[in-house]
């Protein structure tokens, strides 16, 4: 009899296999049953074809738990009708499913397309809702939220080169996403971000309905910019308000070593970057060049300015005139020498449309092909990070940059990215839209490592470093609570773990929106009542108990 023992677990395996791959089939009838697409079988990937392994290795743009238990969904549904999502919304209440939904893909923590809490989900992957209607007349321009940031930039240079967006810096970053946690951009300064430019939108609910502005509320509508949107519904497409720009904008890049003097521009620049005029955007990048003994730590100051070179260069070098940027800088690259134990500078400047400003801020030639902006192709070597962030309300001490150098140099691919505020940031509420970081706040800090070896050694070993340095910076920045921005979600700021009560969520959800929490929570409560858009850092129901 004993020997009969021995294949019960074998038994066991294959008989919840079964009873697993008859409730798959049944979800899967559950939806072809409420679609009118009778073709939607064909965009529903399976965990054993290529295209679902494809997908799921296009999509996480931070590729750090492709191998992870916690990134295999069930299936990746692609839907090419807004309508089909309401099937899958309702076959997945009814089998207590959860759904992710990917934009872009470029979540830090990848809950666009993952899940730490154990419970079993499917992607839903928008990239082929990618319709751009631009109306160049009224400058507006509907956008369903499968379109990339690139797309719509494209897009937009095709109808001339006197209107733009205020979005992100980066061309494969998606609308749904950026869109709704902020959108921080090179333009902000002049005309806010991406968020404070959204005129209408069209999500879907819990329930499967298709609702604009007016039959959402304004509850709803406030939510949705800068309050993270795959917290109460799924949003489908955005109209947005463009803005006229100059036919020719100027972006330059003045590159220093990390020593002394630069340390006295980098004090300037905390001083002065949110007060300049606000057709000047300049921000700062930290970040090692070379290697081994070569390596040094280089400061990058680079600016975007709304305007030519002749109007430029006259309010850039009255306030740093360190930099000594001429007009043959700004048709040329100039390279100084770089040898050891003398400056490095690497000055360079560039009168282009917008659109190749926005190749420029990616890191490509303003000569490069514009056809960059909507290159859909995987890299060829994976790049895996850990990022987060913080604001700043008050200029950091002289000091702390030392202790930034002696870091950077402990560590190979490590970035710190200032963006500065000011300009009409200052003159919109922190109550306006979720996003809080108005009027009284300086820059925002972006921190980053990168590496190439996924081992789990070596990822422990760069995120380490990533929190060491976080709480280094601990003293010099926003407290009470210490801010940080959504679309750099930080899983370290807390996580709801399972456990949805606000009382819990307030630790990180504060961090994020300051004030904007509970009232996010409110909406959140009315919306969603069952808490069915769910995940690690989903906004809670609001609760008073404890």
């Amino acid at each position: 009899m004993g020997r009969y023992f021995q294949f019960l677990p074998i038994l066991l395996v294959s008989f919840l296999n079964f009873i697993e791959t008859n409730a798959q089939q049944e979800f899967l009838n559950c939806i072809y049953s409420h679609t009118s697409d009778k073709n939607i079988e064909k965009h529903i990937h399976f965990s054993k074809s290529p295209t679902y392994s494809f997908l799921l290795e296009y999509g996480q743009k931070n590729p750090r738990w492709l191998n992870s238990s916690s990134s295999h969904p069930i299936f990746i549904i692609a839907p090419i009708n807004e309508s089909d999502i309401r099937a899958i919304i309702f076959c997945s209440k009814k089998f207590g499913i959860q759904i992710r939904v990917k934009s872009g893909g470029h979540d830090y923590e990848g809950l666009s397309f993952r899940s730490e809490i154990g419970e079993q989900f499917v992607i839903v992957d928008l990239f082929k809702l990618d319709n751009i209607y631009i109306d160049k007349n009224n400058e507006i321009a509907w956008i369903q939220t499968g379109v990339t940031m690139g797309q719509l930039y494209y897009e937009i240079a095709k109808k001339g080169e006197n209107l733009a967006f205020p979005g992100g810096l980066y061309p494969s970053v998606g609308s749904g996403g950026i869109i709704s946690g902020g959108g921080i951009g090179t333009l902000m300064r002049k005309f806010g971000l991406a968020a404070d430019n959204v005129l209408d939108a069209r999500v879907m609910n819990v329930n499967g309905e298709i609702l604009d502005r007016e039959s959402m509320g304004e509850d709803l509508f406030w939510a949705i910019r800068g309050g993270g949107g795959s917290s109460f519904c799924v949003i489908l497409a955005w109209k947005v308000k463009l803005v006229r720009i100059p036919s020719k904008l100027t972006v330059f890049t003045v590159r220093r070593k990390l020593h002394g003097e630069t340390k006295n521009l980098l004090q300037r620049w905390q001083n002065v970057s949110h007060r300049l005029s606000r057709d000047l955007f300049m921000r700062v990048l930290i970040q090692n060049m070379g290697i081994g003994s070569k390596k040094i730590v280089q400061v990058s100051f680079q600016g975007l300015f709304l305007g030519r070179v002749s109007e430029l260069l006259p309010m850039l070098n009255q306030t740093f005139p360190e930099f000594g940027l001429v007009t043959k800088d700004c048709f040329q690259d100039l390279v100084v020498n770089c040898a050891i134990g003398l400056p490095c500078i690497k000055k360079e400047c560039f009168e282009v449309p917008w659109i190749r400003t926005t190749l420029y801020i990616a890191s490509k030639r303003t000569n490069d092909s514009i056809e960059f902006m909507v290159n859909k192709t995987m890299p060829k070597r994976k790049n895996y990070y850990k990022a987060t962030s913080d604001f700043v309300k008050s200029p950091l001490p002289k000091e702390v940059w030392g202790m930034i150098k002696t870091m950077f140099l402990a560590e190979e691919r490590p970035m710190m990215i200032f963006d500065p505020l000011g300009g009409k940031m200052d003159e919109i509420s922190k109550f306006e839209i979720p996003f809080p970081y108005r009027k009284g706040n300086l820059f925002n800090i972006q921190y980053m490592v990168n590496w190439y070896d996924n081992s789990k050694n070596i990822s422990n070993k760069k995120i380490k470093w990533l929190r060491d340095l976080y709480e280094k910076m601990k003293p010099f920045v926003s407290h009470f609570p210490r801010n940080g921005y959504l679309n750099y979600r930080d899983l370290d700021f807390g996580e709801n773990d399972g456990d949805y009560r606000y009382s819990n969520s307030r630790v990180w959800g504060e961090k994020y929106f300051d004030g904007n929490f509970e009232r996010l929570a409110k909406v959140k409560s009315k919306v969603d009542p069952s808490n069915f858009f769910r995940f690690e850092q989903s906004i809670p129901h609001f609760s008073v108990s404890t």
